[in-house]
């Protein structure tokens, strides 16, 4: 979940370089060609050994692996089955390069959950058109996924996104005792504001909105997603009620600052959010629910209270 938290804030680059191939062989001049082969379309690692390759795809979370089937310490087939049961591998395709050619060799590999098979001696425009391909696929495939967990309009994670989020820092915190802050926010009287100046604007001011509350989340962990119409949430780890307070009104003073005009308003010339907080060291004895349940009375509560201003509790 960490890394939607880092999307958030800088998709992975989508051109060939930045994307990198794993190559697995145990013979250093096959290493160095393949290596040479494909350096311009994408940046190629190496591994010497089964037990290295284990070591990369889990630490560098490569995009492609180029992989030989006979090695002395653990085979290639092996490295294949151990990285489709790792959950932090399964995820990374996988292309064989072997001199293996007979049909059963070719079936073993791809029931292991290889996408590819390439018998050695390969052609070097074959390898970098395989390795391009699947890279495309790759590339299409995260974009498909940012799709899933963002928000397209605001382009803050989405409620979806937030729940899993939420419950993932929930169960981690709860290890570690350190409490969880939670925002929930809410822009004032906007359904007028969208009667008045146009659904257009209206989506206009939410992605505003939600610029200002992303550039107030400034560690690793926070997340702002949208969390349905023009409502809003921040998970804050690691934060107390202090710290969330502080957080809270940066968010509120951001968006009065923006100046936006609201003619419509009563609260005030400009449009204003209304901002509920609350903070809790997880335990067995407390709930996920609970935490929701807070913050958002305090929500209620700024909103009765006369709007364009933070409760916190």
């Amino acid at each position: 979940m960490h890394s939607l938290l880092s999307q958030q804030r800088c998709t992975k680059s989508t051109s060939y370089s930045r994307q990198q191939v794993l190559i697995v062989d145990d013979q250093p001049l096959s290493l160095a060609f393949a290596s040479a082969e494909i350096e311009d379309i994408c940046n190629p690692i190496q591994a010497h050994s089964g037990e290295q390759a284990l070591q990369l795809a889990a630490s560098e979370q490569p995009d492609l692996i180029l992989l030989d089937v006979h090695m002395p310490d653990i085979s290639g087939f092996e490295v294949c089955r151990r990285l489709k049961q790792n959950p932090k591998t399964a995820h990374i395709a996988v292309i064989f390069l072997t001199i293996l050619d007979e049909e059963v060799n070719e079936e073993q590999g791809l029931s292991l959950g290889a996408i590819d098979y390439i018998a050695k001696p390969f052609s070097p425009a074959i390898l970098r058109a395989r390795v391009r391909n699947h890279l495309l696929i790759q590339r299409q495939r995260m974009q498909l996924q940012r799709l899933a967990q963002f928000d397209g309009l605001t382009g803050l994670a989405n409620r979806r996104s937030f729940d899993q989020a939420l419950n993932a820092e929930w169960q981690r915190l709860t290890k570690l005792q350190e409490p969880l802050g939670l925002i929930m926010l809410d822009v004032d009287a906007f359904k007028p504001f969208n009667d008045h100046y146009g659904h257009q604007a209206g989506d206009q001011v939410l992605e505003q909105v939600a610029n200002a509350i992303n550039l107030q989340m400034q560690r690793k962990h926070d997340l702002a997603s949208r969390y349905g119409g023009e409502e809003f949430a921040c998970i804050l780890p690691h934060t107390d009620k202090k710290g969330v307070c502080s957080i809270a009104e940066g968010i509120r003073a951001a968006v009065y600052g923006l100046h936006i005009p609201h003619r419509t308003s009563t609260v005030a010339p400009w449009l204003t959010v209304s901002i509920g907080a609350t903070s809790i060291t997880p335990d067995t004895e407390s709930s996920l629910e609970s935490l929701i349940a807070v913050a958002d009375q305090c929500l209620y509560e700024a909103k009765n209270k006369g709007r364009n201003q933070v409760t916190v509790k």
